[in-house]
């Protein structure tokens, strides 16, 4: 989407379900291995009475939201506040959502609503974002053509 037809309200959903592979692969790649999200014996024994995905796991669905709907691909995240409002529990579809706030045309920033809820519609987490929009690169130069001969020319 380009950055000129972006209006307040503007509004883009990401939906994923938590797998249990998602969970330890972020684990992995995080090196967050606490129990309560990989020791079914220990997270059974929290206040949550299961294990529970990484809440930083699921922000990552608002980053999908702005990358594949609004404002699009290129946007660079600046600043996201979250608060958690609920666990997420491995089987969870949790749907990703950004709107729209406020643009800033002079520094190509737009502040955006997000939200993650769960397949029972309940807030999981919230927050606010603001990403730059890059302007597009410029087209590249045409060739300059010649008015020499070239050796398959007669």
């Amino acid at each position: 989407m380009e950055f000129e037809s972006l209006a307040v309200g503007d509004a883009s959903e990401w939906h994923k379900t938590v797998t249990e592979t998602d969970v330890v692969l972020y684990a992995g790649i995080t090196g967050d291995f606490n129990p309560v999200h990989i020791n079914a014996v220990a997270a059974a024994q929290s206040s949550f009475g299961s294990r529970i995905a990484h809440g930083m796991l699921t922000a990552g669905f608002i980053s999908a939201a702005i990358a594949n709907g609004v404002p699009g691909p290129g946007a660079i995240y600046l600043t996201q506040s979250l608060t958690f409002r609920q666990p997420v529990r491995i089987g969870d579809t949790i749907s990703a959502r950004v709107e729209i706030l406020e643009i800033n045309q002079k520094r190509r920033r737009v502040r955006l609503a997000t939200v993650c809820r769960n397949q029972e519609g309940a807030v999981v987490l919230d927050g606010e974002a603001v990403v730059l929009v890059p302007a597009p690169a410029p087209a590249p130069a045409s060739p300059v053509s010649s008015s020499h001969p070239t050796s398959g020319d007669t």
